[in-house]
């Protein structure tokens, strides 16, 4: 996401470190429609177009500074053969929460910034949201093969509707926990079998 300066040199790495540094600290301070690019250039102590020579705009940076930071909080869950898939599900569910709370204002003045501009929105949804609904698919995959999730279960569909289960909280202000994070697994991990009424009514 980071561009090149003119004639393909590097970018110093110092003052894009800098930028995203100030950009993350104005915005969780100030809210993300509240900060200016002057203001995040100011803070760096960079000059502005050292600002445009890396981002083309303001939530390019905010956004390339948070999923920088977001490699810390989710990263792709763990497949060890000894571990069940619901126990890495949980554990990645809560590592993802954590940082949802921690930049919940953040994210929020992003998801709204992101309504306002088609680029912006594709840009959020490709490299924040897409990659963790293929490492949650891929673990509901790997669930099916070791036969700890029913085989007529959708992967694809159930990941979808963990996110927009915990996208729905954040948006609305509701807890984001281990106690969710649990919630969801068990869900999933332990739909009882349908029962013989259930299916009388439905023949």
């Amino acid at each position: 996401m980071t561009k090149k300066v003119s004639g393909g040199r590097p970018t110093d790495e110092r003052a894009s470190a800098a930028l995203k540094t100030a950009a993350l600290h104005l915005v969780r301070e100030n809210g993300y429609e509240k900060v200016s690019i002057a203001a995040i250039a100011k803070e760096a102590g960079v000059a502005r177009q050292t600002l445009y020579n890396r981002w083309n705009t303001k939530a390019d940076l905010v956004l390339e500074a948070v999923f920088e930071q977001t490699g810390n909080y989710a990263a792709q869950p763990a497949l060890e053969e000894d571990k069940r898939c619901r126990v890495a599900l949980e554990e990645f569910l809560i590592n993802v929460f954590e940082h949802l709370n921690k930049d919940r204002d953040t994210l929020c003045s992003i998801i709204a910034a992101a309504q306002k501009d088609v680029t912006f929105n594709a840009s959020f949804y490709t490299h924040f949201v897409l990659p963790r609904e293929k490492m949650i698919t891929a673990l509901l995959h790997r669930a099916q093969e070791r036969g700890e999730l029913l085989p007529d279960r959708n992967p694809e569909m159930i990941s979808t509707m963990i996110h927009g289960a915990f996208w729905y909280r954040l948006l609305n202000r509701g807890a984001l926990d281990a106690r969710l994070a649990k919630d969801i697994t068990t869900e999933i991990f332990e739909r009882p079998p349908t029962s013989p009424e259930c299916v009388a009514v439905g023949s």
